[in-house]
Formats: structure tokens, C-alpha cells, sequence
């Protein structure tokens, strides 16, 4: 249960108890005419019994995330404070991927500097009715900002290795180079 607890309050609670602290200065921010907005390293909510087969509580943890997401879009959308989901469509070569799935696997990883691209694009992007509660796929972000497929391949750590899905992805193409 230390682990459950201890994902569940860096996820879930960590997620709403920072949103919430910030919540007064987001709402000053947004009646000083700024674009105040929250973005989670979050996963679209799939609900496919294989995402939660063997890792039940950490997928229990992220979606907690993803649903501050759904409930926090709808809870400040008239204060105009934009609340979305930023997530990879495959695997980020950090130092968890390595201590779980070893050096070798970073290979078939992207570099991190596709989220930090795709979260600047996503938080430029001025409030509107359809800006907030949304689910991005980080290389979707960027096709929509005009990158291509060989665009992207400088974001691979090997370029030309199959590069490795990311959990709760099932689409390993985006839908817009299909």
C-alpha cells in the first residue's frame, strides 16, 4: 500500500492540491487580461483492460490526473483558465524508462524535447471555448503547427529505430500523417 499511496499523492493529489493552490493567482491572471492555463503530463482516458492489466494502481494515478483535467476545464472554464492533457505517443528517453526498461531501450525513444516544443504551442494558444479539456498527443501538437514526418525524426533518439509506444497509446502513427 506505500506504493499506491505514494503514486496516488504525487499523481492524483499532487495534481488537484497544485491546481487548487494555484487556483487565486490563475484567476488574478486571467482578469489582468493574461492566458492563464494548466497543463498536465497526463493520458487520454482509455478505458482498454490491457492498461491497467499489471499496473493497475499507476494507471489508477495517471487517469486521476487526466480526470483534474476533465472536471477542472469544466470548473474554471468561465473564469477563462484553460486546464489540458499533454501526453507522448512514445516512450521519452528519461532516467525511468532507463531504470525500468534499461539503456538499450532509450534508443527507440524520443528526446523530451518534443513535450517542452508541443507545451509551448499548446500554451501560446489564447483562451476559447475549445482551447481547454482537451487530451494532446505531443507530435499532434506539432503537425497542427506545421511539422512534417521528417520534421519529427530529429526528435528520435536513434533515428530510423522503431520507436517504442508510449503506455496508454494505441494509435502509433498520428492520425493527420496516416
Amino acid at each position: 500500500m506505500k506504493r499506491f499511496d505514494l503514486m496516488h499523492g504525487i499523481n492524483t493529489r499532487g495534481t488537484y492540491a497544485c491546481s487548487q493552490a494555484c487556483l487565486p493567482h490563475l484567476r488574478n491572471s486571467a482578469k489582468a487580461g493574461r492566458n492563464p492555463q494548466i497543463l498536465n503530463i497526463s493520458p487520454p482516458l482509455n478505458m482498454k483492460p490491457k492498461w491497467f492489466k499489471n499496473h493497475v494502481a499507476y494507471t489508477m494515478a495517471k487517469y486521476g490526473m487526466s480526470m483534474c483535467v476533465l472536471g477542472m476545464a469544466e470548473e474554471f472554464r468561465d473564469d477563462r483558465i484553460a486546464v489540458n492533457a499533454l501526453w507522448p505517443r512514445t516512450g521519452i528517453a528519461t532516467a525511468a524508462i532507463e531504470f525500468i526498461a534499461g539503456k538499450e531501450s532509450l534508443q527507440a525513444c524520443r528526446k523530451i524535447d518534443i513535450m517542452a516544443d508541443a507545451a509551448f504551442h499548446i500554451l501560446k494558444r489564447p483562451f476559447s471555448e475549445s482551447s481547454t479539456g482537451n487530451f494532446f498527443m505531443d507530435d499532434e501538437v506539432l503537425i497542427s503547427e506545421g511539422s512534417t514526418k521528417a520534421d519529427l525524426d530529429k526528435y528520435a533518439i536513434q533515428p530510423g529505430v522503431e520507436l517504442w509506444p508510449d503506455f496508454f497509446v494505441d494509435e502509433k502513427t498520428p492520425r493527420d500523417l496516416k
